[in-house]
């Protein structure tokens, strides 16, 4: 076994950041309320076209949905009941894909009061913010305030310069420590982490319904097509409508067939307490894996409700600042 102080030199062979290095640590001691006010973003080309092009194949779906298939129908209460169920489902879908490219996926940071794992032990430190890491947080002023005893270990990511966590992984695209990352989405314009897998989830899931939803109106409207000869089954012209048609099938079976895919990845790695990255790293786990139930308890919130399907849940309206108007006690020249 090797002695503690050769254990802390192989951890810490990249060097901490200096005193006079660009970074303010200042950062690393923000509060949580400051972390919520925060609008997490990831300013990446690809990921942003791919988040585009995803709100602009709903809104195509959608459009033939509604205009092709279901306002020239003569059925009234056939338009109305499909209409409100597969909008319903691109709200839902679109609502949950904001969620998930909006959220901070947690990344791996400290605020004071909890515990952080260092190695084979744990020390009574500091615990994991629920926001985005301050690049460099590892300083040799932060370093010493954290009073590591002899032996204890703690993991530093050479490549943002952070103190690592315990099952977190360092994403090239979002430049931070993504504590439990599963994967980068481009679709979603961010990492799939602990605090919102559970949008991901849903984002999958609403998506794979809509799909099947517009394949079966597609094949109603084929029939339907083809026994009234071409007339009267839509506004547009035959030749449009068939190509409408084919275009929403082709969409929805590939977007069925990725989101099916993704869905159930995750619900195995949730039910598992494994995340992607760990499974295909075989990563052997050295911490305690929550049974099936509890690990879906965790990432949905509560006990098994229709909450769990609502990708409104939790949100909150950022409040801006108002200006004290003249007079007010807050008021002051």
């Amino acid at each position: 076994m090797q002695p503690s102080g050769h254990r802390l030199r192989d951890v810490e062979h990249h060097p901490l950041l200096a005193e006079n290095d660009n970074y303010d640590s200042s950062s690393s001691s923000s509060s949580e309320a400051d972390v919520a006010d925060r609008v997490w973003f990831i300013r990446d080309g690809c990921g942003m076209i791919c988040a585009v092009m995803t709100w602009l194949l709903v809104a195509y779906a959608d459009f033939v949905v509604t205009f092709v298939m279901l306002l020239p129908s003569k059925d009234f209460w056939y338009s109305v009941v499909n209409g409100v169920i597969f909008n319903c489902l691109a709200v839902l879908a679109l609502s949950s894909h904001l969620r998930t490219m909006l959220t901070d996926p947690v990344s791996a940071g400290c605020v004071t009061g909890d515990l952080l794992v260092c190695g084979d032990r744990t020390a009574s430190v500091q615990s994991f913010l629920l926001g985005a890491v301050p690049k460099g947080n590892a300083t040799k002023e932060y370093m010493e305030s954290l009073q590591l005893k002899p032996g204890e270990v703690i993991y530093k990511c050479p490549k943002c310069c952070c103190i690592k966590p315990e099952r977190a992984h360092h994403c090239s695209i979002c430049k931070r420590c993504i504590r439990k990352m599963d994967h980068h989405c481009p679709w979603v314009n961010n990492c799939v982490g602990e605090k919102n897998q559970r949008f991901f989830v849903l984002f999958t899931m609403y998506i794979a319904l809509s799909s099947v939803h517009a394949l079966i109106l597609c094949g109603l409207q084929f029939i339907s097509c083809v026994r009234g000869q071409w007339t009267e089954c839509s506004d547009f012209s035959p030749p449009i409508t068939v190509i409408l048609l084919i275009f929403l099938c082709l969409e929805g079976l590939l977007f069925f067939t990725f989101t099916a895919v993704m869905f159930g990845t995750q619900i195995h790695s949730i039910c598992n307490d494994e995340t992607e990255i760990e499974r295909l790293k075989s990563e052997k786990p050295t911490w305690e894996r929550r049974l099936r139930w509890e690990g879906m308890k965790s990432v949905f919130g509560g006990p098994p409700s229709l909450l769990w399907m609502n990708p409104f849940v939790g949100f909150r309206f950022r409040r801006l600042p108002t200006r004290p108007r003249k007079g007010s006690p807050e008021f002051s020249v």
